[in-house]
């Protein structure tokens, strides 16, 4: 895996190891939605939702596109994607080896 794959991978589950930050990528997966609505629907400031925002932009799981004061925020899947098949790897590697010694083991 290349250092910068890595490194992206390490923002991304970074990013989603919160819970507010996972809530916003649910809300954020219905549509475009602006950034003060957002951090309306949080029970913490709009400066502590903002710094979750910048982790998820960082991420580049976030995208935003500002129009006058207005800044709309829109969900941008494919580093979950890449997050997803690094696991599912992974998660397939080990599933082959677990059945390998489960074999191996009812055969004793």
């Amino acid at each position: 895996m290349s250092r910068n794959r890595s490194r992206r991978l390490d923002r991304v589950y970074g990013a989603i190891a919160s819970p507010t930050r996972r809530a916003i990528l649910t809300m954020l997966a219905g549509g475009e939605v602006n950034v003060g609505d957002l951090a309306a629907r949080f029970p913490v400031s709009f400066n502590a939702v903002s710094k979750h925002v910048k982790v998820l932009e960082r991420a580049g799981l976030v995208a935003r596109r500002v129009r006058g004061r207005e800044h709309r925020l829109r969900l941008r899947p494919q580093p979950l994607r890449e997050a997803a098949h690094w696991l599912e790897t992974y998660r397939a590697f080990w599933e082959a080896r677990l059945d390998a010694l489960e074999a191996l083991l009812s055969r004793s």
